[in-house]
């Protein structure tokens, strides 16, 4: 019996290592502003672990490039992938990009914003005239900017000129004087501003100016999964979305013990990470009536505005998984 101990202890250990060894990959494109949130919080807790995935980062720092993964394969997912790149890929392949979260956005939320250079005399949005203004990047951003410059009697090329930037250029750019004034995304925003970079004009523009409440809750990004995913690991995609809802449910509780990796993941100062604004992380299970309606309407006005080629109805894109 003691010879055979060893070989006992190693059979019972032999299932402990297979789990270990069974973690299913998931490549997630992340989108590295604050909205990325839930992925780190779900690799650093253990979530992905607890539910047998290996999760591996994939920077990408525009939406159009992110799309492109997802329909190259070489990712299943994307922590915060633009809604309205995700309705344009949708309204042409159906199912490529099947979203399980989406970030609300508004002035309580804040994520999207006009701010200025703190000599600006600029005081509201309509003020921009003759404004050199940059953008973050991709087209549903700029035309989200274009929109609500337009909403205050603005005029591209007449009052103002836009051009996108890359957000780790927003902050210098801002400084330097090459911009007057900038459509930009938190952590930058806000790190610009204690930077004595940039003044807030407004946040929560879309929801004011485009869907015209201001206690709207813009869904203006969300975590997806390729179809082709959901589709061929309809299991592994359950496990990753548990993972997402327990990261979401764990920053909407407690904020403060998750704002340290903004420091640790996303360019924040310790001094920044306990003031910069979260996005409000919302499964798709847990979405209101009013809550669809209003990423309806975001839609749509990007359906107007050209930025979505076609017509689409929102819910052939949302997964309660």
């Amino acid at each position: 019996m003691i010879r055979r101990r060893p070989l006992l202890l190693a059979s019972l250990a032999a299932p402990s290592i297979a789990r270990a060894q069974a973690r299913d990959r998931v490549r997630v494109a992340v989108f590295n502003v604050s909205s990325a949130l839930p992925y780190y919080v779900a690799a650093e807790r253990g979530f992905f672990a607890a539910e047998g995935i290996e999760a591996s980062a994939i920077p990408l720092q525009a939406a159009p490039l992110i799309v492109q993964a997802m329909v190259s394969g070489d990712v299943e997912a994307a922590s915060n992938l633009v809604t309205l790149e995700g309705a344009n890929i949708n309204a042409r392949r159906a199912e490529t990009a099947l979203y399980i979260a989406l970030n609300g956005q508004n002035a309580r939320y804040r994520m999207e914003q006009f701010v200025v250079r703190p000599q600006h005399p600029a005081q509201a949005i309509r003020d921009l005239k003759g404004a050199r203004i940059l953008s973050a990047p991709g087209p549903a951003n700029l035309s989200a900017a274009r929109a609500v410059l337009a909403a205050n009697g603005l005029q591209e090329g007449r009052d103002y000129t836009i051009q996108e930037q890359q957000m780790g250029v927003h902050v210098g750019a801002l400084a330097a004087g090459t911009f007057d004034a900038a459509y930009t995304l938190e952590p930058v925003a806000t790190i610009a501003e204690r930077a004595g970079a940039a003044r807030r004009l407004e946040a929560g523009v879309i929801a004011t100016h485009l869907l015209g409440r201001a206690e709207a809750q813009a869904f203006a990004a969300g975590a997806a999964l390729t179809g082709r995913f959901v589709q061929e690991k309809p299991e592994v995609a359950r496990r990753f979305a548990n993972s997402w809802s327990k990261a979401c449910a764990l920053i909407a509780s407690d904020p403060s013990a998750v704002r340290p990796l903004l420091v640790q993941h996303m360019q924040t100062s310790a001094e920044l990470a306990p003031t910069v604004p979260l996005v409000n992380f919302v499964m798709v299970r847990d979405l209101t009536p009013q809550d669809i309606a209003d990423f309806q309407k975001f839609v749509d006005l990007a359906v107007a505005q050209g930025v979505v080629r076609n017509q689409i109805a929102v819910g052939s894109f949302l997964r309660a998984l």
